[in-house]
């Protein structure tokens, strides 16, 4: 639901005690909209190689959680730990749709098939920003919108994994809100069942954007899963405050 700009809010405390990575996907932020077909996942492999990052911990939110759930899997020996926020779970047997989409549904085509990125963004935030609309939140569901326009049809799914969390088997967290989109947090709750010793958080009044909404609680969930990695020190956080 937006771009590398969502992990501003927790960027100081977590680099000053980390190397952290940051990226836009395609057609977010500053990266260019795709010319071909890509995966999030390929994407993420490449940055990595890109950098020379033989293993490392991933924070993801929302598609970010997915591809990271995917790269755990498909190349667990690069994966030392998960923070998975809200994250879209490929696989997960989402109810099957009505077979006349209601009117938000509706608007939301309108609004993608006109290229109408302000309105895009207005039916995201319905949805996934329940929480209230910011000048953040809604500067990041305009590039989460600009994105979906641009990539049209050249985004090829990540591999599904939700019959595989359970190969998962380094320290891993779940954060999700009671206030996000309710399909996608009972996907969240059955995805954290499956995934061995999986520590799940669900905050009262927390929607799809927790590093906007609840910083602090978004570090301290980073640093508490990654105190749980074998081999490595749990360094002094300085607090948001």
């Amino acid at each position: 639901m937006g771009d590398s700009r969502f992990w501003e809010p927790v960027l100081a405390p977590l680099t000053a005690a980390y190397r952290v990575v940051r990226y836009d996907a395609r057609g977010f932020g500053q990266s260019p909209a795709p010319a071909v077909k890509f995966s999030l996942l390929r994407d993420l492999v490449t940055v990595l190689d890109h950098y020379g990052l033989d293993r490392v911990a991933i924070a993801g939110c929302s598609q970010g959680g997915g591809t990271a759930l995917a790269l755990a899997i498909e190349q667990p020996a690069r994966v030392s730990a998960l923070v998975l926020l809200c994250p879209g779970i490929p696989g997960f047997p989402w109810p099957e749709s009505p077979a006349e989409p209601d009117e938000l549904e509706a608007e939301y085509e309108r609004a993608l098939a006109a290229g109408e990125v302000a309105a895009l963004a207005d039916v995201m935030q319905r949805v996934w920003a329940a929480a209230g609309s910011t000048p953040a939140v809604m500067e990041q569901l305009r590039s989460a919108a600009r994105a979906v326009i641009a990539s049209g049809d050249l985004e090829e799914p990540d591999p599904p994994v939700f019959d595989r969390l359970g190969s998962i088997s380094v320290p891993a967290s779940l954060l999700v809100g009671d206030a996000d989109y309710p399909p996608l947090i009972e996907a969240n709750r059955q995805a954290a069942a499956r995934i061995p010793g999986c520590e799940l958080t669900v905050l009262p009044g927390m929607d799809h954007m927790p590093a906007l909404r609840e910083p602090d609680l978004v570090v301290r969930t980073i640093t508490r899963t990654l105190s749980r990695v074998s081999g490595l020190p749990t360094p002094l956080i300085p607090s948001l405050a």
